[in-house]
């Protein structure tokens, strides 16, 4: 339910800042615009060019603002939860682009020659495939895809906990401590609000990290020299 109604916010708010676009924009419209050059100038472009960015460029968008609106419910009252916290939500994300950067090698380069690239690394010596496309085969299609769901999942879980924390130590100490004891209150809860805070750029942080692995991964997979 956090994760529906996350989403279902961040689409109302874009559509709502994009439905009626002006040449001179409007505040809503102007913060909407802003974000979505973010994503594109500083991952899509600057990672896979002007011309293959723009091919990926919804995809790239839609997964940074899904991420980062699952990430903030983390730290929003009565939900306190990040929705990318629990594996499924993180396991989807790495299964999206997984399909995304093996469909940008098929597509932009064919599949003989991503499978070379990406099996076979050239200037190695022959003899040493026998070693090396083993590795490869782990590294590129198993391990990528599980370290991308691991590094979200973590990150967002143990920011989790630390809030669980400080927060449940915070309650502890006003509620059932009596006497000088229970001034340690105010440190946790001061602890609270730095962590907080620092959950948010964490939010936005691995938003960021997470698409931009996905465009550097399908940046490789496009081209035709690895």
């Amino acid at each position: 339910m956090v994760r529906l109604i996350a989403l279902a916010i961040m689409v109302l708010l874009m559509y709502l800042a994009l439905r009626k676009t002006r040449i001179v924009p409007t505040r809503g419209q102007g913060v909407a615009e802003l974000a979505l050059d973010f994503v594109r100038v500083q991952i899509a472009d600057q990672i896979l060019g002007e011309q293959l960015g723009r091919k990926y460029l919804p995809l790239l968008a839609a997964m940074f603002f899904s991420i980062l609106a699952m990430n903030l419910t983390g730290i929003i009252p009565f939900a306190n939860i990040a929705g990318t916290s629990l594996v499924g939500m993180p396991l989807v994300l790495a299964l999206v682009s997984y399909v995304a950067f093996i469909y940008a090698g098929f597509r932009e380069v064919g599949g003989v020659t991503f499978l070379r690239n990406a099996i076979f690394p050239p200037g190695v010596p022959p003899v040493l495939y026998l070693l090396l496309a083993p590795v490869e085969i782990i590294n590129i299609f198993i391990m990528r895809p599980i370290s991308l769901a691991l590094r979200l999942l973590l990150n967002m879980m143990v920011g989790h906990l630390l809030l669980v924390l400080a927060f449940a130590s915070t309650n502890f100490f006003f509620v059932s401590v009596q006497g000088p004891a229970a001034a340690f209150g105010a440190l946790t809860l001061f602890g609270g609000i730095v962590i907080t805070l620092f959950e948010l750029l964490i939010a936005v942080l691995q938003a960021y990290v997470f698409t931009l692995l996905t465009a550097v991964y399908i940046q490789q997979s496009a081209s035709e020299h690895h």
